[in-house]
């Protein structure tokens, strides 16, 4: 953004819609005022349409029903205890929220909410100036007591007051501080960064849900090395997300090693840069375990004779630790598996440079991978941030030559339903068994066969089934 004149085009241009008249003539005429506020005034400046269309107003929970009836499609009032207002408009769904004036408790988050009655108090207890913005409709008349359009112009985060009252009243916010400025590439005012520092202990009083919704879209923002390096300078990474912080191991005169932190930063920005290649744009599951992938670094560091370092297992420990701090953040079990097997398969390749991998290896790490193959081909190609431009060539030569050997095997074999030729209940007919912990044995005896030797056909997986059966 060049200047206050084009911004106010763009908002001009965004805000250019029947809706935004509708809306505010029929608030008028009810003799209240409405205003579009926060992140859709900011994005229009940006130039951009918001997911969300948020709007405040003069009136009451129950008035703004009334108002609305008859020129919504829908409308729903399950924040009406907070003032808010929901309803559908052809394709585009809003939120009108009463002028809010809470209070806050020093020991938790939630407000006692108090309804105002002036559009500026209700900016003014909003968490950054780029989001305390209005646009009065229908006259389309800008709002900014504090100057949230030159901080936006500036690419600078700060609050519209002392920034030690606005964090007291809501904790969270620090770390809405470090999410816009991943999601904007903004940079954090000193006054309010300070009082990040000092207050990020308040965060421990927010619930875990709040903060993995932080987290989450920080690490899906455009720059979340920007978001990721204030949550360590902050000490806000201390609470939330102790593991990286931990990365930044000492290095002695006699042992050296490279900076597992600045590497693993490396490797979020690398991984983003394949998400493209493998269709995997904005992917928190990627993204996340790029983070964590080396997390188990810390535990299993060792100092060796001579000045060498190991790491040995550390992947394994890695990956138990995501988990843990995964669980912790209250993350879906789903997306948990998925960051685990990433981090626990992610050294599984560096072997594969020195020495070709027989098809039976291949088959092993597809079926490992399961459905994050995509995924390990992302992560694994962005681990790789060594200087030395020859090792570099040659470990990406040797992955291109894997995911080659991958669709051909793939092409030939069904590789993406990789099953044995006998189903459990063959087995258990064969066999003359019942369900049981011998027909899950029987079962991956084929399928370690199925791994070594290719497809094989189901008269020939019998005769083999039965010789391991009776020499057992």
């Amino acid at each position: 953004m060049e200047s206050v004149a084009q911004a106010l085009a763009n908002l001009e241009k965004t805000t250019d819609s029947p809706l935004f008249v509708t809306l505010g003539r029929i608030f008028k005429d009810a003799g209240h005022e409405l205003a579009l506020v926060g992140g859709p005034v900011r994005d229009a400046f940006l130039g951009r349409k918001a997911p969300d269309l948020d709007f405040t107003t003069s009136a009451l929970p129950d008035e703004t029903i009334a108002i609305l009836k008859g020129h919504v499609d829908a409308h729903w009032d399950i924040g009406r205890e907070f003032g808010t207002i929901g309803a559908r408009i052809g394709d585009d769904t809003i939120e009108i929220t009463t002028y809010r004036a809470d209070k806050y408790d020093r020991d938790s988050r939630k407000p006692e909410v108090a309804f105002g009655k002036d559009l500026t108090e209700d900016l003014f207890r909003r968490d950054f100036t780029v989001n305390a913005m209005a646009l009065r409709l229908p006259e389309k008349v800008f709002v900014d007591p504090f100057n949230g359009l030159q901080d936006l112009i500036d690419g600078i985060i700060r609050t519209p007051g002392k920034p030690e009252d606005s964090f007291s009243d809501d904790p969270l916010r620090m770390l809405r501080g470090a999410r816009f400025a991943s999601q904007l590439g903004f940079e954090i005012e000193d006054a309010t960064f300070e009082a990040m520092k000092a207050m990020a202990g308040r965060l421990e009083i927010i619930s875990a849900e709040r903060i993995q919704v932080e987290l989450t879209k920080l690490m899906v923002g455009k720059h979340p090395r920007k978001g990721l390096t204030a949550l360590v300078a902050s000490g806000l990474a201390d609470i939330v997300l102790p593991e990286l912080p931990a990365l930044k191991l000492e290095v002695d005169e006699h042992h050296h090693h490279k900076d597992v932190y600045e590497h693993t930063l490396t490797v979020v920005e690398q991984a983003i840069d394949y998400e493209k290649d493998y269709d995997l744009e904005g992917d928190f599951i990627l993204r996340f375990a790029a983070l964590m992938h080396d997390c188990g670094k810390p535990a299993t560091r060792r100092l060796e004779p001579g000045g060498g370092v190991s790491f040995y297992h550390h992947d394994v420990v890695g990956a138990k630790l995501a988990k843990k701090r995964m669980q912790a953040l209250r993350f879906d079990n789903d997306t948990i598996k998925a960051v685990y097997r990433l981090i626990e398969l992610h050294l599984r390749f560096f072997g594969y440079s020195d020495a070709q991998w027989t098809d039976s290896a291949v088959r092993r790490y597809v079926r490992d991978a399961g459905d994050q193959l995509l995924r390990l081909h992302a992560l694994t190609r962005a681990d790789v941030t060594t200087r030395n431009r020859r090792k570099a060539d040659r470990l990406s030569f040797a992955y291109d030559d894997l995911e080659r050997r991958i669709v051909e095997i793939q092409e030939t074999e069904q590789l993406n339903a990789l099953r044995p030729a006998l189903s459990g209940e063959d087995i258990m007919r064969i066999l003359d068994l019942k369900p049981s912990r011998e027909v899950g044995e029987a079962y991956a005896f084929l399928m370690e066969l199925r791994m070594d030797e290719g497809e094989i056909d189901p008269v020939e997986a019998e005769k083999r089934l039965l010789a391991w059966w009776h020499s057992r």
